[in-house]
């Protein structure tokens, strides 16, 4: 077999293994090592989906940075920090702290705190960059979003905000100008396949010289749009001209504005009724919620404290020592106001997120593969989860499984969403204080075991 059929062979195992059985996560990674550059990111009801060109030649990188099949975690520790995490909750920690960026309408502005938008702005006018590479909502259009390179404070400032939906950011390496440096924000499977690319030597990724990412649970599927603007009796031909997910005061509300001059408002609390129903199955297979190959990852500051306080307060955790002291140098100049906090009461805030992913995400894979179906690898698995976590797992893809029929979402549908978003709250808070004791027993002793080389 020649060199070229081998190569050629990546695309038809991409597809074959990881787009057609939908494990794949829409980074971009894989086009965007298409030589040709005629691969492309299409955008589908399930989020961004690659289409190899005819006959492309993916080198055998874009199967190792892949994401979707799996990257080798305990390797890509190794390759990029030096050493297994200290901490295999959340992964690696230098500081932790809790705040919020200084500046009033930067802070208004984020999804918290607006600490990643402050950070981003930080670099640009301290000339550590050249560019931000930021997620966009309403580009191309109100109800989507994009990738775009900012390139001043006011298009870092327009790109501030969270992102539910998924987005392909990865694919944008290629348009990286030629001896420019960048920053960029990732969630957790995007951040994973782009350090593998930079551990590779991939010369467009070493171009991205600081990486920063949220705190990533889940995201929905675009079709959760549709079924929120039915449930609040919208027509199909009375269009969305914008949308925010969380827009006004923390933790803000999503905003629908249509054509029409409808202005729909729905508590982050409240429209999360969309998750049972169309939650990704990137959320689902994840194992990573702290971003942990993030130089700086940054998540909501759940705390009764805070939450009395209002206005957006934020976990910010640093990885890397260059992020460190770009922290402490804005820290210095009165930029963030930030506090240091304990790394584990910090943990302990998601505590029921990091349950979802570590042990939820394991337990759902396994699954997956013993019912003869691709789940990703990540070449490790818990030192033990207890039966009482197993059978709280099993109610959980119940709903999920359920959820996801086409019956329960067009029911979903008529529902209108004043009811069953602060009904939908109220179980949530239910099942969360019912389930904590199980979700939460063992998880301050969590390990890891490495799984043996295949």
């Amino acid at each position: 077999m020649s060199s070229t059929s081998v190569i050629r062979n990546v695309a038809e195992r991409l597809d074959r293994k990881v787009v057609k059985p939908g494990i794949c996560v829409g980074c971009g990674a894989c086009v965007a090592l298409d030589p040709s550059g005629a691969s492309v990111m299409e955008r589908t009801a399930k989020g961004p989906r690659p289409v190899h060109a005819m006959g492309a030649e993916l080198p055998e990188l874009a199967w190792e940075a892949c994401p979707g099949k799996g990257i080798d975690y305990p390797k890509l520790y190794h390759d990029h920090y030096g050493a297994l995490p200290g901490s295999w909750l959340v992964g690696p920690i230098i500081a932790t702290r809790t705040g919020y960026a200084a500046d009033p309408a930067i802070r208004a502005r984020g999804a918290s705190g607006g600490v990643t938008t402050a950070v981003l702005i930080h670099l640009l006018e301290s000339d550590r960059i050249d560019g931000a590479i930021v997620v966009r909502q309403g580009i191309p259009a109100p109800r989507e979003a994009s990738a775009v390179i900012a390139r001043s404070r006011e298009e870092i400032i327009a790109a501030a905000q969270s992102v539910y939906i998924p987005v392909s950011v990865l694919d944008i390496l290629p348009r990286l100008e030629a001896g420019k440096r960048y920053a960029v924000t990732l969630v957790p499977e995007q951040a994973a396949a782009l350090r593998r690319l930079q551990a590779s030597g991939h010369p467009q990724a070493r171009q991205i010289e600081w990486v920063l990412g949220p705190y990533t649970g889940t995201a929905l599927y675009p079709a959760a749009i549709d079924t929120f603007l039915r449930s609040n009796g919208v027509k199909k031909d009375d269009p969305v001209t914008s949308l925010e997910w969380r827009a006004g005061d923390w933790p803000g509300y999503l905003e629908i504005r249509t054509k029409s001059g409808k202005v729909l408002r729905s508590k982050k609390v409240y429209y999360n009724f969309l998750i049972p129903f169309f939650v990704t199955q990137t959320s689902l297979q994840s194992m990573d919620f702290a971003n942990e190959f993030c130089d700086l990852s940054v998540g909501d500051a759940w705390s009764p404290k805070f939450e009395a306080e209002g206005g957006g307060h934020s976990v910010v955790v640093t990885r890397s020592a260059k992020m460190e002291t770009v922290i402490q140098e804005m820290v210095a100049q009165n930029l963030l106001a930030l506090d240091a906090e304990d790394d584990l009461k910090a943990t302990e805030m998601h505590g029921h997120m990091i349950d979802f992913k570590k042990r939820g995400g394991y337990l759902r894979n396994r699954w997956r593969r013993m019912t003869g179906r691709a789940a990703p690898d990540y070449g490790m698995h818990p030192a033990a989860v207890p039966a009482s976590r197993r059978a709280v797992e099993v109610a959980i893809s119940s709903i999920f499984a359920v959820g996801s029929t086409w019956p329960a979402r067009f029911a979903l549908s008529l529902i209108p969403e004043k009811v069953i978003g602060p009904v939908f709250n109220k179980a949530r808070l239910s099942w969360k204080n019912a389930s904590k004791p199980t979700k939460r027993k063992g998880l301050a002793d969590f390990k890891m075991i490495v799984d043996e080389e295949k």
